[in-house]
């Protein structure tokens, strides 16, 4: 999921819930999508709104003049309000007709929530509901994710995974060469002139891609959408300079979902590997040798030069320690070793540029070949994936163990602070380098070792309103807005972790040491 989609449902799906007995009395019937439930009972909600809630008030505060209501309506409107939920009782007897016309007059979708109907009851099968939906996307992800690493391994490989590109996603595939030839097409091709303009938006985003100085071509992707038609052309990520540039083209009658961008990721990653010449999965002479080399008693000093694409050893022969952690597990058969899914591994390979990777469950480690003054950043597709991303500065082969050091602090702080990756930076001193790992492990678990007795809602959701809390600067309101609860819950979920750790939360010595302690707290994400 990216960072501007969230998940959410239809309307249509509350209103079919016979338990909750809703009723739309106003506005347009339609699809409108609800990402979260808010109750509200002030005079003006919309600074605390943040767009696709279904606002439930009991109009304590309503307005008692149509031009009131009227201003009450349109302000949730502009907020990006999805639909408003009134409920009849104890201060109203039925919803009001000024406030019916104004959502009819402002197309906001009006409920009619009966007495006997908790507002905590519509959010619990909101939730649920979006749960539910967002299960039926990773099973569907992971339906397609199998299905395209088995036509990778068919003879007419190029020719099965577009297949399969298409069957999942309802549209046209097609994968050009940098000239715009047509070299595989899968799917019902569409009338003049789409095929055309596939084609020529798929030549112009080929030429926008430019070969770093390390041979690694950065991908480059466009959209277009004409008269019903949509169009997306993702080009190959390349692991060196010797590829022709390749892309993929799609044209389909409907917008692309979220899970038909991920499923094309995963088939982009996949025809980058088939058609490169050093497959990121793959071994060769040179590798081999290493290892065989390394087994018999040579340093990675010695052997490290072997394994260095071609060009990079003259370029300084450095090297990049990645560390990974998988944040959101697929939902699909265990492999019969952590490392053994083609489609995780062949992604990841092509995504981090390096065939030197290991996958054991939910953690990754990778070296990655660079240049002595290189800048490490995380690739889109590996945080599509799920990944979590730690890298450290480019180091010689005698320096590694120091690199993964590195790199393990940085999955630290990239874990802790919610983003997709860190990169270690130079500073000359931090308190993290003071204290060794296994140390400030052994810390953090004594320190949260009392919030197991916390009882509901457990010590995982205790942690992670204490560590939202520190990270928006103990900002009640954007804490309660990003975990979608209500800032009351906020306040009893940290009196409780204050009562359990015995300390003060506006102690800044406190929060420091508690913040310390949670970057190094085992399961920062959740496995």
């Amino acid at each position: 999921m990216t960072e501007s989609e969230q998940p959410s449902v239809p309307l249509s799906v509350l209103l079919a819930d016979p338990a909750l007995d809703l009723r739309q009395v106003a506005g347009p019937v339609g699809n409108q999508q609800v990402s979260t439930v808010g109750t509200t009972e002030i005079e003006d909600p919309s600074p605390y709104l943040v767009g696709g809630e279904l606002l439930l008030t009991a109009g304590v505060r309503l307005p008692l003049d149509a031009a009131g209501i009227d201003t009450y309506v349109r302000r949730v409107v502009a907020a990006g309000v999805s639909a408003l939920g009134f409920g009849v009782a104890p201060v109203h007897d039925e919803v009001p007709p000024e406030l019916v016309a104004a959502c009819d007059r402002h197309g906001l979708p009006l409920l009619r929530l009966p007495p006997a109907t908790p507002f905590v009851a519509v959010g619990q099968a909101a939730y649920a509901a979006i749960a539910e939906a967002r299960n039926r996307e990773l099973r569907e992800i992971s339906r397609a994710q199998s299905a395209l690493a088995a036509a990778a391994a068919r003879p007419d490989a190029h020719q099965a995974v577009l297949d399969r590109l298409s069957a999942h996603t309802g549209a046209w595939a097609v994968l050009y060469d940098a000239q715009g030839n047509e070299l595989f097409s899968a799917g019902p091709r569409p009338d003049s002139p789409t095929p055309g303009r596939v084609r020529d938006l798929a030549v112009r985003t080929a030429a926008r891609v430019r070969t770093g100085p390390a041979g690694r071509s950065a991908p480059a992707a466009a959209a277009d959408h004409q008269g019903g038609t949509h169009l997306t052309v993702h080009t190959l990520p390349g692991a060196d300079g010797t590829t022709t540039t390749l892309a993929l083209g799609q044209a389909a009658t409907t917008a692309p979902t979220l899970v038909h961008r991920q499923i094309t990721g995963t088939a982009t990653v996949l025809l980058a590997l088939l058609t490169s010449p050093r497959h990121a999965l793959g071994t060769d002479t040179h590798s081999a040798g290493a290892l065989v080399r390394l087994m018999l008693g040579a340093t990675p000093a010695d052997v490290a030069p072997a394994l260095a694409p071609a060009g990079t050893t003259k370029a300084g022969g450095h090297w990049i320690v990645v560390h990974g952690r998988r944040h959101t597990p697929l939902r699909s058969t265990p492999a019969s070793h952590p490392g053994d899914d083609p489609a995780q591994l062949a992604a990841l390979g092509t995504a981090l540029g390096t065939p030197h990777l290991y996958v054991d469950g939910s953690e990754l480690t990778a070296l990655v070949p660079s240049a002595p003054d290189a800048r490490p950043s995380a690739p889109a597709q590996a945080a599509d994936l799920g990944w979590v991303l730690g890298f450290s500065a480019p180091v010689p082969p005698s320096e590694l163990p120091h690199a993964d050091r590195q790199a393990e602090r940085a999955l630290q702080r990239a874990i802790t602070g919610h983003v997709p990756a860190a990169v270690h930076t130079k500073d000359p001193l931090t308190v993290h380098g003071l204290i060794p790992p296994a140390d400030a492990r052994d810390l953090a678990r004594t320190r949260f070792a009392p919030l197991d007795r916390a009882g509901t809602p457990g010590a995982p959701v205790l942690l992670d309103t204490l560590r939202t809390w520190l990270t928006l600067h103990g900002s009640w309101d954007r804490t309660a807005t990003t975990l979608h609860i209500h800032r009351n819950t906020v306040r009893h979920r940290l009196a409780r972790v204050a009562e359990l750790l015995d300390v003060d939360l506006q102690d800044p010595g406190v929060r420091m040491e508690l913040w310390f302690a949670l970057q190094w707290l085992p399961g920062g994400v959740e496995d």
